[in-house]
């Protein structure tokens, strides 16, 4: 008899521990995702960038997380370089709604701006997945993720994504290719760093030099 699984995710998952055998068998699970509608259809090819990724137009598939995983985010607390948006709140950030029409985004100033989530204590954190303004294709200039246990981010900081390639943001050159922003969002993988803090750095896009956050979700498992 053919067993059914009940997404691809589970089906890379029993590969896995077929693989590696019953003994070795990873503690993983796919990671469930509420995706908005897009707001555009096709990839775009008038947009400019020395450091864009190479367009597939395929879907991320599957994410792989430890059972146990949970949303850590929902309704934390968020701080940011501008504490007064230009349009909408900073509690958009983190208030669960994806959408990428009017209403659903916040609007921070030009140049370097970042946001801030407190997620209460530090965790272990196995995937962060952002929205920036995703109704029409843009690309957001100098996206840089990082974590830390420490809410000036002094000390203990660790960088999980980076793409400013001309240290622009003076954060540091990074390795990351710059990406165009779909409704599906983009996903971090932090591979199980503790912290407490999450800092999402952009400085303008390739529409306009403003930055836009629509909705930031973090996921992990509490420290034991």
């Amino acid at each position: 008899m053919v067993k059914k699984y009940a997404s691809v995710g589970a089906l890379v998952a029993a590969v896995l521990v077929a693989s590696l055998g019953a003994n070795q068998a990873p503690d993983k699970e796919e990671l469930q995702l509420q995706l908005p509608k897009p707001m555009f259809i096709g990839t775009p090819t008038n947009l400019k960038s020395a450091n864009l990724e190479v367009v597939t137009g395929k879907s991320r598939g599957p994410f792989l997380v430890p059972v146990g995983t949970k949303r850590l985010s929902f309704e934390r607390p968020v701080n940011a370089s501008d504490m007064l948006p230009v349009i909408g709140e900073l509690d958009m950030v983190t208030d669960g709604e994806k959408d990428g029409g009017d209403g659903y985004f916040i609007e921070l100033g030009p140049s370097k701006q970042w946001v801030q989530i407190d997620l209460g204590a530090s965790n272990a954190l196995h995937a962060i997945l952002v929205w920036h303004y995703h109704s029409q294709a843009r690309v957001y200039r100098d996206v840089i993720v990082q974590v830390s246990d420490d809410s000036d981010f002094l000390k203990g900081v660790t960088t999980i994504f980076n793409n400013d390639h001309d240290n622009s943001s003076g954060l540091g050159i990074g390795k990351d290719k710059e990406y165009i922003e779909v409704a599906e969002g983009r996903l971090f993988d932090p591979k199980g760093v503790n912290a407490r803090y999450v800092r999402l750095y952009s400085n303008g896009n390739t529409t306009n030099d403003l930055n836009h956050y629509v909705e930031v979700e973090v996921f992990g498992t509490p420290l034991t």
